[in-house]
């Protein structure tokens, strides 16, 4: 990777930035001043420092945020707050994007990260990644309701969903759910729960695959995955 590129990634400034700290002798590889802005270097391999200090390069980053009901799951918007506007100076270097969506006014959990091939594995249809949610539904969802998920229910246009797993906490004109599915169509909670004539009014997503949501993450708050929680992801989503 360029030096220029690299210390950019790492928000040592824009790559003008760094030309400027180049050009003044400030950025060593291995010990020895580099000055061109080109010079290709091996992050596996060689020391680089910054007025003397040790850089330590991270590729990937990996961030479960809480996201609140008023920003948009998309990396840039015209009209909206997006879920990167959130995120510290520090974070928005290493340009994250939302893994998967959720709607506008659906809060919870969110990963973000650019590694796009762990992306890829727990977005794609075959691996069936479930995901959980947390719903308030004006109406009572009974033992009836239960039976229909898991064997898949009928969307308005047309689409029969894969079998879910309904949880009932709460039954009454208000009720509270929990839903697993192994899919991610348009809206699809919601339109579920429409298919046998039940609204959505509250959704927020608590699990995605054997990721939970941090319960001390505040609205729009966000945090590293642990060693043990991306662990846990890539077993979820194998490469093979």
């Amino acid at each position: 990777m360029r030096i220029d590129k690299l210390l950019a990634n790492m928000n040592y400034g824009s790559r003008k930035e760094v030309k400027k700290l180049l050009k003044k002798g400030l950025i060593t590889v291995n010990g020895t001043p580099i000055k061109d802005a080109k010079k290709h270097v091996n992050t596996d391999s060689d020391l680089i420092a910054v007025a003397g200090d040790e850089v330590k390069y991270i590729e990937h980053i990996y961030l479960m945020m809480n996201k609140p009901g008023d920003v948009i799951s998309a990396t840039e918007d015209v009209s909206h707050r997006t879920v990167l506007d959130l995120l510290e100076e520090d974070e928005a270097a290493f340009s994250p994007f939302p893994v998967g969506r959720l709607d506008k006014d659906t809060e919870g959990l969110l990963l973000l990260t650019n590694d796009g091939q762990l992306t890829h594995r727990l977005l794609s249809p075959n691996k069936h990644v479930p995901k959980t949610y947390f719903a308030i539904v004006k109406g009572r969802v009974t033992a009836t309701d239960q039976q229909m998920f898991s064997q898949g229910v009928t969307l308005d246009d047309g689409y029969v969903t894969k079998p879910a797993e309904l949880t009932i906490l709460v039954s009454n004109e208000r009720s509270e759910i929990e839903l697993t599915i192994t899919e991610g169509k348009y809206h699809q909670v919601k339109r579920m729960f429409e298919a046998v004539d039940k609204q959505v009014v509250y959704l927020k997503r608590i699990k995605m695959g054997s990721l939970c949501l941090d319960e001390n993450l505040s609205l729009g708050e966000y945090r590293a995955l642990n060693i043990e929680e991306l662990e846990a992801l890539e077993m979820d989503s194998p490469s093979h």
